[in-house]
């Protein structure tokens, strides 16, 4: 996939693309049916499929003093879109000048002097330009006006329940992992640099890869099934996720552990895959009670996954 920053000096090769417009926040079933409406409208033109995203997410730039639970990062965002069959994103800098353009200036500027968008595809609840003031039913009429087509995609649900990310962000508060999985249509991972801890897994038997959780995760506290990714391999594993109150009851952590591994992972990334969820966190009377439970937990972890496919139930790309 190919990734442009700015709609600035745009190459013609570039140019005249079907693009989907969002945040892409999870790049969820929702956002999926979006980039294959995109896909087909691509090859009934003849042209690319491409994406406009929103770097950082508007609410970040209103909001700057309040922590906004990303679910996917920017990275990650465009390496799920590549898998998704997007060919072209365009990242675009939501700062003051693109929150200063009025509806009919980001078309006219954007979409259409800069990108020469030949279709574009939204979802229903799109809204765009300062104040939110653009919609759907404007967006068209500009694309009747210039000289682009707009496909207009409604909700996409499943048993009543709708695809959103606000829908999966409340799935993961309550530590639902295979439910938020079931409406990203991927496991849904965190990712971080591994950090010197207080070494008390190692003492336990249990030593742990540690990473600081981004600002704003709002994960439920727990004990959760998972794989980690290395960079050089992956494993399967358990993780903890809590402010460990059988110790001191500081600030909140991800500790994993990998099974069958051996090495040193200090100053390396890993990105950690939530399968299910074992048990909520809670403080034990002695460090061997907790080494029981912390077995057990593991015990559970490899049943778990062992039983697990690389893609949850329901999956648009499912096994």
């Amino acid at each position: 996939m190919r990734i442009l920053n700015g709609s600035d000096n745009v190459p013609t090769s570039a140019r005249g693309a079907a693009l989907a417009i969002g945040n892409f926040d999870g790049v969820h079933r929702g956002h999926q049916a979006l980039i294959e409406a995109t896909r087909n409208e691509a090859r009934r033109l003849g042209t690319q499929a491409g994406a406009v995203v929103f770097e950082p997410h508007p609410r970040e730039y209103f909001q700057p003093d309040k922590p906004h639970f990303r679910l996917t990062p920017l990275p990650l965002k465009l390496r799920l879109m590549d898998e998704f069959g997007i060919d072209l994103a365009i990242v675009l800098a939501f700062d003051a000048r693109l929150a200063a353009l009025a509806g009919e200036e980001f078309v006219a500027r954007v979409l259409v002097e800069a990108l020469g968008a030949r279709q574009v595809v939204v979802g229903y609840d799109f809204r765009f330009g300062k104040g939110r003031a653009g919609d759907p039913k404007s967006l068209r009429r500009a694309g009747d006006a210039l000289g682009f087509g707009v496909t207009i995609i409604g909700q996409v649900a499943e048993a009543g329940e709708v695809f959103s990310s606000s829908a999966i962000r409340a799935e993961l508060a309550l530590g639902d992992v295979k439910g938020a999985a079931q409406m990203l249509g991927w496991w849904w991972r965190l990712a971080g640099v591994v950090r010197g801890g207080a070494k008390r897994g190692t003492g336990l038997g249990f030593p742990t890869a540690n990473i600081t959780l981004p600002p704003g995760t709002a994960l439920a506290h727990g004990i959760y099934a998972v794989r980690i990714f290395t960079g050089s391999g992956h494993y399967a594993g358990a993780a903890y996720l809590g402010t460990r109150p059988t110790f001191d009851d500081g600030a909140a952590i991800l500790e994993t552990f990998l099974f069958d591994f051996d090495g040193d992972l200090y100053g390396r990334e890993i990105e950690v895959e939530f399968i299910d969820f074992i048990r909520p966190d809670r403080r034990f009377d002695t460090a061997a009670a907790l080494q029981a439970q912390m077995d057990q937990d593991c015990s559970r972890a490899r049943e778990i996954l062992a039983r697990t496919g690389t893609r949850p139930p329901g999956s648009l790309h499912g096994e």
